[in-house]
Formats: structure tokens, C-alpha cells, sequence
């Protein structure tokens, strides 16, 4: 089994991040009592907010990726060719972000490492497959070296700010969690296999949050001097995570549910789970009854998918427009319950236009996918998870907007943080664990403040 080396023309730019203006009026008379630098502390469009944006959507689309390529290998799928394709078009994507700080040398550099522990980890889906366990030995042992020098990379490019020791150890769980999760998926322990995942995904947000406070400290200029790492910006990346999550678990689902697969329980239940936590968000903002209505109606459309890939199984075209039919309504319902709670900051005909893009999107993925045309089948998957970067940007800016005294501003350090992935000092210590301990603090705080809140 052979890596498809033909991509998918995608590229995920810092264009395709739309302008959270584009969703969220910004409603000047709400701000009219703050200061500059207030105002910029709630911001959520800064140039280190798109940088890390950037890197979020494109770090957490690898993990889902890899996941899912592997997945293929091991059913051995007819897709597995483009599943994989969509891979390394995403390590393209990751390779210009990368070349766009560090120089085309650079890029080129990481990307040869990079691809190499894809290269490794389809060594290993193919060891697995043949029951060759000397093979799947040599594999993990390339993945051992991989690490070694994508952390030399790491710290050389970043002038010690991300330590070579720190990336190990984080790239020690990155590596664990896809080969955890796959050897799962292939004893059958689907629901193991399932939280692995999201737990990758999730993980990958934080090292995306981790490399941009590397970048905006070494190049300052790059980010005209703003912090990517401040609440109102930790609430953009924390929806951006969960919305395209959402996306590519809806695909996944779906192709299960088309293929009859003995997962598909599984992968409907981790796609209920990200519904969930979109939900407990909402809630922490607007009030549990605000977030019990949210999850009544965004759980309905995920119903309304549902019954969309029943009826193309049964050929049932009527069943097949009822469902399409109940997802407009859908979209007419969750456009005005956001219009209403955000007090117009996202106002429901904008709404209404990307929710209608989004069902699009996925109905043409799982389309294409039942035809046979795998190559339009991801290609439409990737446009879905880079658009849902737009609900979380829209969504943000909103929020932040509507509660600026829930999100103070914070400078930007002296120096990087002396743990971790955060800068030179200090590299024996824990990696993630300031990482881990800020996200739950931000998150504890956010949600005590806003419980009080009610629609």
C-alpha cells in the first residue's frame, strides 16, 4: 500500500479566514465608554488572533486527517488514495504557513521532515495490515527519529523558544495518540478509538496556540505587535477548534452511515459529543436555558443529516428532500436564535447565507462520496472544516463585543514563559502543563462570569 502523492488543491490561506466583521456588526454604540487599549484587548481580529487562527485550523485538520487516513488504510477502503491526498495537502498548508515566518528554506526544511512521519505512520498502517509486527517495529522506531529532528527544528527556527526537549515531549503524545487510536479502531474499540481522536485534535490546538506566541515574540513585526494569547482571543480559538471539529466528524459520520460500518454508533456519538461541548459554550455565555435551546436545535440538524444518509441508502429521493426540506428550516431557526441572543451582532440573514454554505458543503461531500468521486468528496470536506472558521470567528467577536468586561487585556510577555513549549528557560520542566493550567483557568473564569447571564 503506497502513499497517493496527487493532492488536493485546497490552500488554506489567512484569506479564507473571513473577517469576523463579515459575521458580527461592530457596533460602536456598545463600545462607546472603553478606551483604545480596552478595545483592544477584547479584539478577536488581530493580526497574532489570524496568525494563530491560522495555525489552529490547519494543526488540528492534520490530526482529524491522520486519523481518518489511517482509518482507511486499515478497512482498506477505496478512498484511502485521496484520504491520504488530503493529508498532504493539508502538510502543504502547514508547510506555507511555516515558510511565511521562517522563509522558503525553512518551509522546505519542515516539510521534509513533516511529510516524512506521515510517511512512517502509512509504514505502520501497512505493517498492521500484512501482520508484519518487525515492520510495525521499524516503523515506531522512525517515528522516534522523526521526533528528534522535527524538535531540532523546532528549537533551531525558533532561537530556543520552542525547546528541542519540550516539542519531544509533546510530539511523544501527539504520536501516541494516532498510533493509540488507530491500534484501537483495528481491535475494534471503536469508542477508544473515537476520544483519542478528539483528544488529538484538541491537543494540536494547543501547539498551534504554544507556536504563535513563539512567532509573535521572535517576529513582532509579523503580528504589529499584538498578543495571540489573551482571553477574547482563547474564546476565538476555542470555537474555531470545536466548529471545524464539527464539520469533519459530520463527513466521517456520514460516510460511516453510508458504508454500514460497525463504527458508525461510535462516530455519531463522538460528533454528539462536540455538539455538546458547543452547547456547555453557549451556556457558559448566555444561560442554561439559551444553551438547552441551542442544543435542541443544533442537535436537530445533525438528525436532519441523519436522515438524509438513511434515505440515500434506501434510494428513497421523497426522504431525501424531507430532509432537506427540515435542515432549511433548520438553518432559518439557529440563524434567529443567534441573532436574538448576540442582540443583533450576528445578524440571522448572515447567518442564514453560511449555515446554508455549510449544509451544502457537507451534503456535497457525502454526495460525491456515494457516487464514487472520492477526489470532489474531500475536497468539499476540507472547504467545510476551513468555512466553520467562520462561524467561530463571527461568534467571537460577538460575544466579546457584548461582555467586554469578561475579557481583559493582557500584554505581551518580556519574555516567553519558562515552562514547556513557551520559551528557552526552564526545558526540563512539564511540558503543556502551563498550556493545560491557562486554557482551564480562562475557561473556569469565563464560565463562572457569564453563569449569571441569561439571554
Amino acid at each position: 500500500m503506497k502513499m497517493n502523492k496527487l493532492l488536493v488543491a485546497l490552500p488554506l490561506s489567512l484569506a479564507m479566514l473571513v473577517p469576523t466583521a463579515a459575521l458580527a456588526d461592530s457596533h460602536g454604540s456598545h463600545s462607546s465608554g472603553t478606551n483604545e487599549s480596552a478595545q483592544t484587548a477584547v479584539a478577536t481580529d488581530t493580526a497574532a488572533a489570524e496568525l494563530r487562527i491560522q495555525l489552529d485550523t490547519v494543526l488540528t485538520e492534520h490530526a482529524f486527517l491522520a486519523v481518518e487516513a489511517m482509518r482507511k488504510g486499515a478497512d482498506g477502503a477505496e478512498d484511502f488514495d485521496q484520504a491520504s491526498a488530503a493529508l498532504l495537502a493539508n502538510s502543504d498548508d502547514l508547510t506555507a504557513a511555516v515558510s511565511s515566518v521562517y522563509g522558503e528554506e525553512g518551509g522546505a526544511a519542515f516539510q521534509e521532515i513533516w511529510n516524512s512521519h506521515i510517511g512512517y505512520f502509512v509504514d505502520y498502517v501497512s505493517a498492521t495490515a500484512e501482520g508484519d509486527q518487525a515492520a510495525k517495529d521499524e516503523a515506531l522506531a522512525a517515528l522516534e527519529e522523526y521526533k528528534k529532528e522535527q524538535s531540532a527544528f523546532f528549537d533551531s527556527a525558533s532561537e530556543g523558544r520552542l525547546p528541542a526537549a519540550a516539542i519531544q515531549e509533546g510530539l511523544d503524545m501527539h504520536v501516541d495518540q494516532l498510533i493509540t487510536a488507530f491500534d484501537a479502531y483495528v481491535e475494534g474499540d471503536f469508542e477508544t478509538a473515537y476520544t483519542l481522536e478528539r483528544e488529538a485534535i484538541h491537543h494540536m490546538s494547543m501547539f498551534a496556540e504554544t507556536l504563535s506566541i513563539a512567532i509573535a515574540d521572535q517576529f513582532p513585526e509579523l503580528v504589529d505587535g499584538t498578543n495571540p494569547d489573551t482571553p477574547a482571543i482563547d474564546l476565538r480559538a476555542t470555537l474555531n477548534y470545536t466548529f471545524t471539529e464539527h464539520a469533519g466528524l459530520a463527513v466521517m459520520a456520514m460516510q460511516d452511515g453510508a458504508d454500514g460500518a460497525a463504527s458508525f454508533d461510535q462516530a455519531a456519538g463522538a460528533l454528539m459529543a462536540n455538539a455538546d461541548d458547543l452547547s456547555a459554550a453557549v451556556a457558559s455565555v448566555y444561560g442554561e436555558e439559551a444553551g438547552a435551546q441551542f442544543a435542541e436545535i443544533w442537535g436537530s440538524h445533525i438528525g436532519y443529516f441523519v436522515d438524509y444518509v438513511k434515505a440515500t441508502g434506501a434510494g428513497d429521493t421523497e426522504a431525501q428532500e424531507q430532509a432537506k426540506a427540515d435542515l432549511d428550516g433548520y438553518i432559518v431557526e439557529q440563524a434567529a436564535l443567534l441573532d436574538a441572543a448576540t442582540e443583533g451582532r450576528v445578524p440571522a440573514d448572515a447567518l442564514e447565507e453560511g449555515l446554508t454554505m455549510h449544509v451544502s458543503q457537507l451534503l456535497a461531500s457525502f454526495d460525491s462520496y456515494v457516487a464514487g468521486d472520492y477526489d470532489a468528496a474531500y475536497a468539499s470536506m476540507r472547504e467545510a472544516y476551513a468555512h466553520m472558521t467562520m462561524p467561530a470567528a463571527g461568534l467571537s467577536a460577538a460575544i466579546t463585543d457584548q461582555f467586554p468586561e469578561q475579557f481583559g487585556g493582557a500584554e505581551m510577555p518580556e519574555k516567553m514563559p519558562a515552562t514547556g513549549f513557551g520559551g528557552a528557560e526552564g526545558a526540563g520542566t512539564i511540558p503543556y502543563l502551563w498550556i493545560f493550567a491557562g486554557l482551564m483557568l480562562a475557561a473556569l473564569t469565563t464560565t463562572m462570569a457569564f453563569r449569571a447571564r441569561k439571554q
